[in-house]
């Protein structure tokens, strides 16, 4: 009972602190217009929004609630499976919230002040982050089909908010590519739902993966619902909205952006596609070679970047390719999926909050607490080097899918997600050293919100095998005859590092043009030719209104003309009027001699 109203409460309490600040501006009557001092709206009550989610997490058992009532029924709840995803997910959004009150700190105080504009960014986002967090949290928890996409939509478009926060043009730019993209894949997903539950009549998603299974277009089902997911995961091709929407987002909406919500992507895949059954090994082969595409693709581009936020975001998109290489493998080979599933979610939850470490310590970076520098710079450096595999969680996290793959007979897929990771070095070194270019010089105390949720951030993402509740055995640190094929790629990559530093002085002018390369990548290619299609779209259209104007000007010729021949008939009606009585009197005269000819015979 404890954990079915933990459960309530971590849905409904983001709503009611969102419904307080509502009723507040109610109360005012036109707060927002008026001068004068306004309440602090990022306090304690507002970063509490995850605890009761937290608690859930950490409250052992199981949880169930049945609601009839609920659309067409709903059935939430929580289970091992779920369990690991919903506690990393509410420690981030619980770090994020705390830090996200001292980042903000500056447009509180203007708010406080009298700046209508501040309070009214402000209030956006003390509305939308909690609203965001209720929709993550439904989709995690809901197992019936309409509360999971509820929830996936209600995160999706409320972090829209978040993103364009700055209201700056590139903060526009940024929402507008992840609008695109957030519409394009909910299409697919939904397109995919009502395709897959209709087909098989269920509403449960543990009864649409069987049914998916069984179903004769079960392959193609599986593919628009991986493609759909696909955009929120960062599928290559659909991953243009993360290195915009990364660096023009606050550093805390970028934390749970990348840290979280993009692992919704990885939730839909395991929550709706058949893994572990037959007959999806032909879409399992293409993800594995899109997820490599991906994983070494992002990387190469990523290190050109110069906003470290857009370095991190390519980041993301290469170790998301990575783990979309295990779902592949899970699709070629269905009986590896349930280690398969641990490992999975081990990458995940070390992903998540090391990302999450690294997007807050680029604010950290532009404002140092007062602490030793070498001290900063080491605690920026150690969750660069877990995620490039060389210490901690990362170091786990790769001996643990690396050995599953030896074992299953995959030595060609680690070979290239080793050169994966060499990528990922340099893409760290790329975003710290981009974070040594731009440090700040104005120091907080240590203790303020923004180093202490920073610092809980990096204690949670070092330690993540020691404290997550892994479904199934957990992974087991490698032994130190298996550190050197480890820790290669790190090394290499580190080398690489070092002598790209050293020789770029001597870089040549191409490079030079490289480095001015935009985020986004496809996104341009693709506006371009939107714009030719639009462009192509118009012209067709102003073609056919040119032929509608000249078939418009023949049909009234024609009219004329015809007008003409009608008045042409007047004349012959005059003609008629006058003979009429002359030539009725003949028509009877012959009439009548008709009639007596016939009688003279007869």
């Amino acid at each position: 009972m404890m954990a079915t109203l933990l459960l309530v409460l971590a849905l409904l309490w983001p709503l009611l602190l969102m419904l307080r600040t509502l009723l507040w501006l109610a109360m005012e009557q036109g707060g927002l217009k008026r001068p004068g001092r306004r309440p602090v709206l990022l306090d304690g009550w507002w970063v509490s929004s995850p605890i009761p989610a937290l608690l859930l997490a950490l409250w052992p058992g199981e949880a169930l609630l049945v609601m009839e009532g609920w659309l067409l029924g709903a059935r939430w709840q929580l289970e091992d499976v779920r369990r690991p995803w919903l506690l990393f997910s509410a420690m981030l959004w619980t770090l994020a919230g705390l830090y996200a009150r001292g980042y903000l700190v500056s447009e509180q105080q203007a708010a406080e002040s009298g700046d209508v504009d501040a309070f009214r960014r402000l209030l956006g986002f003390a509305l939308l982050w909690p609203l965001t967090l209720a929709g993550n949290l439904l989709l995690l928890l809901a197992e019936d089909i309409p509360s999971f996409y509820m929830g996936f939509a209600v995160m999706t478009f409320a972090a829209y908010g978040l993103v364009v926060h700055a209201g700056h043009r590139d903060a526009h730019l940024g929402g507008r590519a992840y609008l695109i993209m957030a519409v394009l894949g909910e299409g697919m997903i939904l397109g995919g739902l009502l395709w897959s539950a209709g087909t098989v009549q269920v509403l449960t998603l543990t009864e649409l993966r069987a049914g998916i299974a069984t179903a004769e277009q079960g392959a193609w089902m599986s593919a628009l619902l991986w493609l759909g997911f696909g955009v929120k995961a960062g599928v290559i091709g659909l991953h243009v909205w993360l290195p915009l929407a990364h660096p023009v987002a606050p550093t805390p909406a970028s934390a749970v952006l990348s840290g979280v919500m993009v692992k919704a992507g990885l939730i839909g895949w395991i929550s709706t596609l058949p893994l572990g059954a037959e007959g999806i090994e032909p879409l399992g082969r293409v993800v594995i070679v899109l997820g490599l595409t991906g994983a070494l693709a992002a990387a190469l581009y990523g290190v050109i970047q110069r906003h470290p936020k857009a370095v991190l975001a390519y980041s993301s998109v290469s170790q998301l390719g990575m783990i979309a290489t295990l779902f592949g493998v899970g699709m070629v080979a269905p009986p590896l999926w349930p280690a398969l599933l641990t490992v999975i979610t081990l990458f995940a939850v070390h992903h998540g909050l090391t990302k999450g470490a690294l997007f807050l310590g680029v604010g950290i970076s532009e404002h140092p607490p007062r602490m030793p520098a070498w001290l900063l710079w080491l605690l920026l450096v150690l969750p660069a080097l877990s995620l490039a595999g060389a210490m901690t969680s990362g170091l786990a996290t790769k001996w643990s899918f690396k050995a599953l793959l030896y074992d299953a007979g995959h030595e060609a897929l680690v070979t290239w997600l080793s050169v994966a990771a060499v990528g990922t070095t340099l893409l760290m070194c790329r975003a710290l050293w981009r974070q040594w270019c731009e440090r700040g010089t104005y120091r907080i105390p240590w203790y303020a919100p923004m180093p202490l949720a920073w610092l809980g951030c990096i204690a949670a993402a070092v330690s993540v095998p020691l404290w997550m509740p892994l479904v199934g055995e957990t992974p087991l640190w490698p032994p130190l005859t298996e550190w050197l094929g480890l820790l290669w790629p790190a090394m290499l990559g580190l080398g690489l590092a070092g002598l790209v530093l050293l020789a770029s002085r001597w870089v040549t002018r191409e490079w030079r043009a490289a480095r001015r390369l935009l985020p986004g990548d496809l996104w341009w290619w693709y506006a371009r030719l939107a714009t030719k299609l639009l462009n192509v779209v118009h012209g067709a259209g102003d073609a056919w209104e040119r032929r509608a104007v000249r078939l418009r000007e023949r049909l009234l010729e024609w009219e004329a003309r015809f007008t003409a021949a009608i008045s042409e008939l007047t004349r012959f009606e005059l003609y008629f009027r006058r003979l009429a009585v002359p030539l009725m009197v003949a028509v009877a005269v012959l009439l009548l001699l008709g009639f007596w000819l016939g009688q003279m015979q007869g």
